[in-house]
């Protein structure tokens, strides 16, 4: 590269061998994207399903992340192909609206981009695989409201939503205590579920852990965790009908917002400033003390005076409570944020019947737990683990179950999992394939063909046959019309996904469908490849 100015002396750059680089547009340039997005697919796709492998993913800063999460494994992968981004972006918009099927949603794409390809080199035009996939997904949307089963429950009989989560759960490292996280998860999300609106806020579900313990010791708090103790070694460890005072401001004398100075020269002047100062200290506690509060939560310190008197006036107070815990405090115990000393009301207090604080092992971590809160609607999963990585894994399957339990209450519709849904919505689709006399059929069939490839790819992560296994799922539900008959990746010994207790939701399998189709559109309807330096 050599840079050179013309005869009006603006630079230009000289390329060298300029005339073999080549601009991608047309066929090329789709075939090259199709390329990119097939390769990040075939990432995941032995993630898929719950004999499906993990990933080792290692951060710039040395950091390990072991993960099948599809969302995470693309969210920390370092992309730097557009089209590959495409589809990065395709498995978060499923993480942020459904929050499960992120790797199954990339596998889709995947595959409908494989059968496009084929398309394009028979001739077709990208436009009409595009029209005919476009019809394809409405046909496969509508096949799966028809098999879609609604199921009863409420906040005593919740068995459907435990089930379903356990099959989300199935698919992560965790599945061993499948039953016990998902029965955590579905008791968390009715506590703060709003049944007749059917609306579910997930932010008043903390999910916290800690290293020590085993999985099985994960329980769910009706109240408020937060990773503080005592400010003083000597105050109280537990407190009964605790009135809480939930406090933004500081426990030390104010400070002149302007430039000061303090000329002190003789020691009564000294003495009478500390007088004041341990007044003003004095007049705070007797405050807090006035309310009839129990225990004092500031989000700022206090200094060692102030810890040393609110220690000998009896008033246990925790200090640094992080703003959004104090906002979690204030909405389980019924309590009000104060701004300001002035402010605090016996009205404002908030209420819980138990405030303790708990060690870990032989550590000095302390944690402390406000539990039988006054409002329950805020509660908290405590995670164990034997290291941090496993916690954090736990965190994300615990976040899916979360959203499935979640999506549920919001449309109890299910449908059945291990591919059987794939399966009959590729069978819908290749039958009304017939229907379009236009070239969009090999598109519509091409479509049907795709979805075949989601059970394949869970046969083919069980170590099982894809082909044979697939084929003989798929005469069995020909056969007897039944729409529940999957690939048995537990090797249970029945393909009927009823008996096995496999579902999905209706909504999350839906926007799967109709995301991966509307990416591969996209991708189609590109045909040149413009770099920044060709402007």
């Amino acid at each position: 590269m050599a840079l050179a100015f013309d005869e009006f002396g603006r630079p230009f750059i000289i390329l060298k061998e300029q005339e073999q680089k080549t601009r991608l547009r047309g066929i090329d340039a789709q075939k090259a994207n199709i390329a990119a997005g097939r390769a990040v697919a075939r990432i995941l796709r032995s993630s898929l399903g719950p004999k499906g492998m993990d990933k080792m993913l290692q951060g710039p800063d040395g950091d390990v992340t072991i993960t099948n999460d599809g969302a995470t494994i693309l969210e920390q992968m370092d992309v730097d192909n557009q089209i590959a981004k495409l589809m990065v972006e395709l498995s978060r918009s499923q993480d942020y609206e459904i929050g499960d099927g992120t790797t199954g949603v990339v596998v889709m794409a995947g595959a409908l981009l494989e059968q496009a390809e084929h398309l394009l080199e028979r001739g077709i035009h990208p436009i009409r695989i595009a029209e005919g996939y476009e019809m394809a997904s409405r046909v496969a949307v509508e096949n799966l409201e028809h098999i879609a089963q609604k199921f009863d429950y409420d906040a005593n009989n919740f068995e459907p939503l435990v089930q379903t989560c356990m099959t989300t759960l199935s698919s992560k490292i965790v599945n061993r205590c499948k039953r016990s996280l998902a029965e955590i998860a579905v008791k968390a999300v009715l506590a703060v579920a709003d049944l007749e609106r059917r609306d579910v806020n997930l932010d008043m579900i903390k999910v916290d852990g800690k290293v020590g313990g085993k999985l099985e010791d994960t329980e769910l708090i009706y109240g408020i965790v937060v990773d503080k103790d005592m400010s003083h070694p000597q105050m109280p460890k537990k407190i009964e009908d605790a009135n809480i005072a939930i406090l933004t401001c500081p426990f030390e004398p104010p400070k002149p917002k302007t430039k000061h100075k303090v000329d002190i020269d003789t020691v009564e002047k000294f003495e009478t400033l500390r007088k004041q100062e341990q007044k003003y200290f004095d007049d705070m506690v007797q405050k807090c003390k006035d309310v009839g509060a129990t225990l004092v939560i500031c989000q700022w310190g206090f200094d060692d005076e102030a810890n040393h008197l609110l220690m000998h006036r009896n008033l246990p107070a925790v200090r640094w409570v992080g703003g959004v815990e104090l906002e979690l405090i204030a909405i389980a115990t019924g309590g009000r944020i104060v701004p300001r000393f002035q402010e605090l009301t016996p009205e404002k207090l908030g209420k819980a019947g138990l405030v303790r604080e708990k060690s870990f092992g032989t550590t000095k971590d302390r944690m402390l737990y406000i539990e039988h809160c006054a409002n329950s609607r805020a509660v908290t999963i405590f995670i164990r683990g034997g290291n941090k990585m496993m916690i954090e894994e736990t965190k994300r399957s615990i976040h899916d179950a979360l959203c499935v339990a979640r999506n549920l209450i919001r449309s109890n519709s299910i449908v059945y999992g291990g591919g059987a849904a794939e399966i009959a919505c590729s069978l819908a689709v290749d039958a009304a394939a017939d229907k379009y006399p236009g070239v969009e059929q090999y598109a519509i069939r091409a479509f049907a063909e795709a979805l075949d490839s989601v059970p394949m790819a869970l046969a083919e992560n069980s170590g099982l046959q894809p082909i044979e296994t697939l084929s003989a799922v798929k005469s069995q539900q020909i056969k007897e019309n039944i729409p529940f008959y999957g690939i048995d990746c537990n090797d249970v010994g029945t393909n009927d996904m009823r008996e096995q207790n496999v579902f999905e939701t209706l909504i999350g399998k839906q926007q799967q469908i109709l995301l991966a189709t509307q990416v591969v559109k996209m991708i189609l309807k590109i045909d040149d490849v413009i770099s920044p330096s060709e402007y």
